[in-house]
C-alpha cells in the first residue's frame, strides 16, 4: 500500500513537501513516480526515482522547482514543490513499479501500484 500525505492549500510561490509512504513492502527495488492530475485533464507524469537513486526525471513544467528524494529506511519517497504556481494544482498521486538500478518510468502504464491522492491546490 502506497499513502500520499503533505497536500493542502497554498499561495503562488510557496512550497510544500509531499511524502509517498510504504507499507507492507519496502521500497528498495522498487522506482517510485509522482504523478498529477487536475480537474478535467490526463493524468501526468511529474518526477520519478530509480530504485538505487541513481536516475531522476522531471517534467519540463517541474524541472528546476520540485526535487524528487527517497529514505529507503522509512520506507518513503518525497517529492519537495518549491515556486508554486496555479497550474501546479492538481491531486497528486505516488506509484511503485520493481525496476532496475537506473530505470526510471515516465508513463502511467510503467506503474503497477498506486496511492490514493493528495490533494494539491496553489491560490491567493
Amino acid at each position: 500500500q502506497l499513502v500520499e500525505s503533505g497536500g493542502g492549500l497554498v499561495q503562488p510561490g510557496g512550497s510544500l513537501r509531499l511524502s509517498c509512504a510504504a507499507s507492507g513492502f519496502t521500497l528498495d527495488y522498487f522506482a517510485i513516480g509522482w504523478f498529477r492530475q487536475a480537474p478535467g485533464k490526463e493524468r501526468e507524469g511529474v518526477s520519478c526515482i530509480s530504485s538505487s537513486d541513481i536516475t531522476t526525471y522531471y517534467s519540463d513544467s517541474v524541472k528546476g522547482r520540485f526535487t524528487i528524494s527517497r529514505d529507503n529506511a522509512k520506507k518513503t519517497v518525497y517529492l519537495q514543490m518549491n515556486t508554486l504556481k496555479s497550474e501546479d494544482t492538481a491531486v497528486y498521486y505516488c506509484a511503485a513499479t520493481v525496476g532496475r538500478a537506473a530505470w526510471v518510468g515516465v508513463r502511467r502504464d510503467d506503474y503497477n501500484y498506486w496511492g490514493q491522492g493528495t490533494q494539491v491546490a496553489v491560490s491567493s
